[in-house]
């Protein structure tokens, strides 16, 4: 609740905190990441509300799928088969250690990553 209390008040709208992981794990595979976040209630800020109930929540749920649905059948055709996004190419500026001195059992590990530097 203090998290959500303290965006509030510096005035972020914040939904999905838990994604941040996911984001920075794409941006360094330099895949293109999109999140689809859809509120199922305001319990964590709104004290003077009611708390909410699980039927509430599943009523929002349920909503938020047909929405979800509606949204994915518009934007799924409008995604380019051969995309030229800068999340793509985000190792480019990132990759600062000398190839030389890269571990070879990390460079193991990362070749699918890393393969358009080896």
């Amino acid at each position: 609740r203090a998290e959500s209390e303290l965006n509030r008040r510096n005035g972020f709208d914040v939904i999905g905190m838990t994604n941040l992981p996911e984001a920075k794990l794409a941006r360094e595979a330099e895949i293109a990441f999109a999140v689809m976040a859809m509120i199922t209630d305001y319990d964590c800020w709104k004290v003077e509300e009611e708390a909410v109930s699980a039927q509430t929540v599943l009523g929002h749920v349920m909503a938020n799928a047909q929405t979800a649905k509606r949204l994915l059948i518009d934007v799924i055709p409008r995604i380019p088969t051969e995309p030229d996004w800068p999340e793509h190419f985000a190792l480019d500026s990132a990759l600062v250690t000398d190839r030389k001195l890269w571990p070879a059992a990390t460079v193991e590990k990362l070749k699918p990553i890393l393969g358009r530097f080896l």
